[in-house]
């Protein structure tokens, strides 16, 4: 395996559309979503490890998740983890990473992508890593994937490149969530694409990006030079971390950056943000109910989706498009149509029932 390739897997999100499985305590991430027997972090840690050796892959996660880490993933050692001791969105754990790779190895080749993503054709998604890895080792290019889209979809950016013929795509526009008469105009370009968030670059092009166009932000994490991978590097880190800007890698470098390129990929990728994504990705019975944990029997039920503890008994009667979703001591019973306000009700629960049960 390539010892200049690694991987940094973004893993400090809260999930809180999944709530009440996915909480402040136990987010998505660490849980086994479509019951395959192992965590989204696991698998995607497992996909990585076929392409880049497992001790240069590194987890970015909340302080407050390390131990979970550790038990999902026992490979992993503590120099592999990235600890960060606030939320300030993806730039600063990007620049806080590729620093760490660059202190390690200068010519490391590095891909930033979620924990909590699906995807189904894993082959092809190495082999478009792979050509990408190829792209930047070559280039000083800042790439993306850019997944082809299959309808209309208001729940993700979109990404515009040109119309040249070779694989690899400039990148002309990236563009935030559209309303749908700005989606079904998207796909009839024909030149758009679903912004994925999963970025390929070296090391040496990612810092170049940061000095230029974030450059209090890379001042404060090059103070850290000599503390990345050493014993001091989680105290310059937590003294530190906290200043920096709170500002995601597109707004502060992917929409400003020239050289900037997107590899159109398909291999069925799902990025499992809510309740009804992962109704997609769930077998169904003949009346498009998916179950997981529990043992249901429907009656007059269809298109619902129905999550409980393993081996819980359920009776559905009457129930058409519905999430319902059992974990330990609370219930939620949710119209499909009325799943993007499950993050206000989670602030309803905060306020009743108290901060445990989110």
């Amino acid at each position: 395996m390539n010892k200049n390739y690694y991987a940094v897997i973004m893993a400090g999100g809260v999930g809180t559309r999944f709530w009440p499985l996915s909480t402040q305590k136990l987010p998505k991430q660490f849980h086994d979503m479509l019951g395959t027997g192992s965590t989204l972090i696991q698998q995607t840690f497992n996909r990585f490890e076929n392409l880049i050796p497992s001790e240069n892959i590194l987890i970015a996660t909340n302080k407050k998740y390390e131990d979970l880490v550790q038990q999902q993933l026992p490979k992993v050692t503590s120099k592999q983890l990235l600890l960060e001791p606030a939320m300030r969105n993806t730039a600063p754990c990007i620049l806080y990473s590729a620093f760490k790779i660059y202190n390690e190895n200068p010519d490391g080749i590095m891909i930033i992508a979620p924990s909590d993503h699906w995807i189904d054709d894993e082959v092809t998604f190495l082999q478009n890593i792979q050509t990408s890895f190829n792209f930047c080792a070559e280039n000083d290019a800042l790439m993306t994937l850019g997944i082809k889209p299959s309808s209309p979809n208001t729940g993700y950016g979109y990404i515009q490149h040109d119309t040249s013929k070779s694989d690899i795509k400039k990148v002309l526009n990236f563009t935030e969530k559209p309303n749908l008469e700005t989606a079904i105009q998207f796909l009839e370009e024909g030149n758009y694409l679903w912004n994925a968030g999963i970025f390929i670059w070296s090391v040496k092009s990612i810092l170049k990006a940061f000095k230029t166009h974030l450059p209090t932000m890379y001042t404060l994490f090059s103070k850290g030079e000599k503390s990345y991978n050493t014993a001091s590097e989680n105290t310059f880190i937590e003294d530190n971390y906290a200043c920096s800007e709170n500002i995601s890698i597109d707004f502060g470098i992917m929409e400003k950056a020239a050289g900037v390129f997107v590899l159109p990929v398909e291999f069925g990728w799902n990025d499992l943000g809510t309740w009804g994504s992962l109704y997609q990705k769930l077998e169904k019975d003949n009346h498009q109910n998916a179950t997981v944990g529990g043992q249901v029997i429907y009656r007059d039920a269809n298109n619902n989706i129905v999550r409980t503890q393993s081996g819980k008994r359920v009776v559905i009667q009457g129930l058409k498009d519905y999430i319902v979703v059992e974990k330990d001591d609370v219930l939620l019973i949710c119209p499909k149509s009325g799943e993007q306000e499950i993050k206000q009700i989670t602030s309803d629960v905060k306020t009743k029932f108290g901060d445990e049960f989110v």
